[in-house]
């Protein structure tokens, strides 16, 4: 007979601290449960009807200590809570800067996985143990939900928008992967699977796919063939802003305010978004590519341009 299995099993560095959030929170509840219930017990059998027990007032000293005594308490507890579940929440949001960056797009009814390298899956993510991975994630059409139960992390994904997650597997072996947010017909069949590798598996595993550029050699590819380099690069005929050096940094806008040159913008850009309010100092002559890129070839595009290092320092 098999053992009762409460929760998935702790695969992963923030798993053992969602759970112990979760065990805490339902201990104090069912504490509080229990000590309302007895009290309504007590109080019902002690002062039933015919009941010689005392009924009045409590003694003055009391009148007023009971009250804040238990208000003072219940607000102690509400702001650890808050406290505990906020650290835990604000660090699952900073993925360490030496995290392997995979991209996946989600769309109906699969999940599109490539790793740095340009390998490619399908419903289907391996990684190494001990390795934190952090995910950038967009939909090609509806709202989906990356969920991995086992390693206690679900972040919606957002169609035009660019959103992040990460973790670190603790165990090897395959993990159930799943779209919690529902996406049409199929969505139940919106599943995959999570291989967590011993590091020297996963680079045979990595080796043994089939040959391909790496996602900012991609990016180049496509940079190049849709004209970009063109006007983004020192001499061109167009007056463009070069890209060398400026990914993260703040750069200023014709209405005055500043933006920074982040994923998020860099799609806006491509799309067409920006040209209401482009850098100040260039001209709103920026084509739209909204229906001639996927968010694939973005991601490809924005991997490069993130890949340019400081060599002109330009900035608009």
């Amino acid at each position: 007979m098999s053992a009762i299995v409460f929760l998935p099993r702790a695969a992963s560095t923030i798993a053992p601290k969602t759970d112990a959030l979760y065990f805490a929170l339902t201990g104090v509840s069912l504490a509080i449960v229990v000590l309302v219930f007895s009290l309504l017990m007590i109080f019902s059998y002690r002062y039933r009807r015919g009941s010689p027990a005392r009924r009045g007032k409590l003694p003055t000293f009391l009148q007023h200590e009971v009250e804040i005594g238990w208000t003072a308490a219940t607000t102690f507890a509400f702001l650890l809570f808050f406290w505990w579940a906020g650290s835990n929440q604000i660090s699952a949001m900073m993925p360490p800067r030496s995290a392997m960056e995979i991209h996946v797009v989600a769309k109906q009814w699969m999940w599109k996985i490539q790793h740095p390298s340009g390998a490619r899956e399908i419903d289907m993510l391996h990684v190494p143990v001990g390795e934190p991975i952090r995910l950038v994630m967009t939909s090609q059409d509806v709202i989906h939900s990356f969920a991995v139960p086992d390693f206690r992390i679900k972040q919606d994904i957002l169609p035009g928008r660019y959103v992040e997650a990460w973790f670190e597997a603790t165990e090897t072996g395959s993990f159930r992967l799943t779209c919690t947010q529902f996406c049409g017909t199929a969505h139940s069949a919106m599943t995959g699977t999570v291989v967590v590798m011993s590091k020297p598996d996963f680079a045979a595993w990595l080796a043994s796919q089939p040959a391909a550029g790496d996602l900012a050699g991609e990016g180049r590819t496509l940079f190049t063939g849709l004209g970009c380099s063109g006007c983004h690069t020192p001499g061109g005929p167009v007056h463009a802003p070069d890209f060398h050096g400026l990914y993260g940094h703040e750069v200023p806008l014709a209405s005055g305010r500043f933006v920074k040159v982040d994923d998020a913008w860099i799609r806006d850009c491509i799309l067409g978004h920006s040209t209401a309010d482009p850098p100040a100092g260039y001209p709103p002559v920026m084509p739209s590519f909204a229906g001639k890129v996927d968010d694939g070839q973005i991601l490809a595009l924005t991997a490069y341009i993130r890949s340019l290092g400081p060599e002109t320092g330009a900035s608009p």
